[in-house]
């Protein structure tokens, strides 16, 4: 069966014209890597990147095509020759990295290449002339082949040795495609895995994500724990194993906290039908990073401050205060990835409340005051740090833990899911009183204490205790006179 390429009419235009700019410059391009291997798989992506590769003066090259297309630039690895040229088109942002070949032909640049099944490549100039793949495609390291097999494999085995990011980039990619590791290639990363601690931490964070993302986090991480890499990236889960706990749980601190993630990525498929929280999910935190990955990297977090915590009290084990323990691991943790700022409030928010929905659930009834409070400290947190709760709880299954309390603790917590995006739909209340309203009525000077009243004002107004102004005024008299005692 003959293979095609397919090309939407915006990527055929595109290519034409940086076609066309190179046969003025007498430069060959050739298409190389992921762009090949999308499309024999049949993969689109929403913001396409497009690699090339040419003999030599690729910076040169990708400099003058960005002018001309009217593209950003940036040079990406001077020694090397690479560079990046990236060019918007209507809701589209198109990424064109180009290279010098990494050897004295096609052949042997390719042989430098990562993976096999990036190491395919096409004379651009055959994109316009024959659109089938087969006899065009130049794949000497049989690339094709191991993608009809479903394998990751590497192309040399000096790959490792000359970029150790591979070793995480192989089950990246082995996540995204559903892909089997080449045994050899397995055994070099156990050889080589060492090597990881060489690569900087940014690019560690970018296939780590990758992973996160994935519907199937829980089973690479696993693999990756078993091979010893995982704590490589993260030194600080080795005091958590065999860390036994109390007799609500039956798995150590590490058991459980993979086996919550697992929970996690269960719960997530259960609701992939529920389009409130898929686009939720999605919504992206910061450069590329989704929700969705930041949550499971909150669940791998969220007991961390455990081995720390632990005591012994009246023959019973505690963790007491382990979520507030976390706070300054997790900073750590993220300072170390290079995480943004937004990305480190979100996380230590979902590891420091991530008990106080089972806290709410030991009640019969949640008061309207208790659930106010909780989507006020949760804020835009609360849906992941629901979803985890029901996880966490899941992944809870001591001699002391029943099958009723566990019902009752998620249908409670889901009520709190259905009530998030309920609220979210109603009108913003209008405040009653602000703060200039207090210093000119009640002569308060500029403190914290106008910050109280008007949260207890909001707090009572959501949960219908106040209902006009004239009601909240008369309040601010009872709470001065509650403060200045």
């Amino acid at each position: 069966m003959k293979s095609y390429l397919k090309f939407s009419s915006k990527e055929q235009n595109l290519l034409q014209i940086i076609y066309r700019f190179a046969k003025a410059q007498k430069i060959k391009l050739y298409l190389v890597g992921g762009i090949l291997r999308d499309i024999l798989l049949g993969r689109e992506k929403e913001n396409p990147d497009i690699d090339f590769c040419l003999k030599k003066g690729a910076i040169n090259f990708g400099r003058k095509l960005a002018k001309e297309i009217k593209a950003g630039f940036v040079v990406l690895d001077k020694e090397h020759g690479a560079c990046r040229a990236v060019k918007k088109i209507k809701d589209k942002a198109y990424t064109l990295d180009f290279t010098d070949f990494r050897g004295k032909t096609l052949e042997e640049d390719l042989l430098h290449r990562d993976f096999t099944i990036n190491a395919m490549a096409l004379e651009l100039e055959k994109v316009f002339t024959r659109p089938e793949l087969d006899d065009l495609l130049i794949d000497p390291y049989c690339g094709r082949e191991d993608l009809k097999h479903k394998i990751i494999k590497i192309v040399s085995k000096k790959a490792f040795d000359e970029d150790p990011l591979r070793i995480l980039r192989a089950f990246s990619f082995a996540c995204l495609f559903n892909f089997n590791l080449h045994p050899e290639t397995l055994r070099l990363i156990k050889l080589k895995r060492n090597k990881l601690s060489q690569v900087s931490f940014e690019r560690i964070r970018d296939e780590l994500f990758k992973i996160l993302d994935s519907p199937c986090a829980f089973d690479y991480l696993l693999a990756l724990d078993k091979l010893k890499i995982l704590k490589i990236i993260f030194p600080e889960i080795e005091m958590m194993r065999n860390v036994k706990q109390g007799p609500y749980h039956h798995l150590d601190v590490w058991e459980h906290t993979l086996e919550t993630i697992k929970q996690l990525e269960g719960l997530i498929k259960e609701r992939k039908n529920n389009q409130e929280i898929q686009d939720y999910l999605n919504e992206i935190i910061s450069s590329e990073r989704r929700r969705r990955a930041l949550i499971k990297l909150g669940a791998f977090l969220h007991d961390i401050g455990k081995p720390k915590a632990r005591r012994r009290k009246n023959g019973k084990t505690i963790f007491h205060g382990h979520e507030r323990i976390a706070l300054e691991i997790i900073e750590n943790i993220c300072q170390r990835l290079r995480l943004s700022n937004d990305e480190l409030n979100a996380l230590k928010k979902i590891v420091f409340c991530h008990l106080r929905p089972g806290y709410l659930a030991d009640n019969e009834v949640i008061s309207n005051r208790a659930k106010f409070r909780f989507f006020r400290d949760t804020a835009n947190e609360a849906i992941s740090i629901l979803l985890m709760a029901i996880a966490d709880q899941r992944s809870t299954k001591g001699r002391l833990t029943t099958k009723e309390s566990r019902l009752r603790h998620e249908r409670l917590v889901s009520g709190l899911v259905k009530e998030y995006f309920r609220k979210k739909k109603e009108k913003k209340l209008v405040r009653l009183i602000n703060g200039n309203d207090l210093i000119n009525k009640f002569k308060l000077q500029p403190s914290p204490l106008i910050g109280k009243i008007l949260s207890e004002i909001e707090e009572l107004q959501a949960i219908g205790k106040v209902k006009c102004k004239t009601e909240a005024l008369k309040i601010v008299t009872k709470l001065i006179k509650k403060y200045e005692k």
